[in-house]
């Protein structure tokens, strides 16, 4: 078994209660899903997010459907969070989410620990393209986090 991580660190100028409120809300990962993967909650909460939720996507992945179940397995309120994959393209997910003030900013850290599918051959011929996909991915949220919390 051979994991892979991505990490990617984001400053925010606003306050972590703030922030964290946005994440909480399940209706705000549509916002920073790049609109090309055509993301849909299938099924989960409509409250708060919260340790021990459970979420079902639908959206396109290279042009492909694809249905995804997460499990929140970590809640910590202004601080922390992971869900783990339980059903999707992946053979492991796990995306660790963490908040820290830092003078006027946030400082948020997400890591993303993952394993493709099919062993050395997945690796072999998914491993950049994933990659690329990621960068890609999270660049999207910055993009749209700086909107959401930009101050004039």
């Amino acid at each position: 078994m051979r994991r892979s991580r991505f990490t990617r660190v984001t400053r925010i100028a606003a306050p972590i209660d703030e922030i964290f409120a946005f994440f909480e809300a399940p209706a705000n990962l549509g916002r920073i899903t790049p609109p090309s993967m055509r993301f849909r909650i299938a099924h989960g909460p409509t409250q708060r997010l919260r340790e021990g939720d459970r979420i079902q996507y639908v959206f396109r992945i290279f042009g492909i459907p694809m249905r995804w179940t997460t499990h929140i397995t970590l809640w910590r309120d202004g601080e922390a969070f992971a869900d783990l994959q339980e059903r999707g393209p992946y053979r492991y997910w796990l995306h660790t989410h963490t908040f820290r003030q830092d003078g006027a900013e946030v400082e948020m850290t997400d890591v993303v620990e993952y394993e493709l599918p099919f062993g050395l051959l997945g690796r072999l011929v998914g491993g950049r393209l994933v990659a690329r996909q990621l960068e890609a991915i999270f660049s999207y949220r910055a993009s749209v986090i700086a909107e959401v919390f930009h101050r004039d």
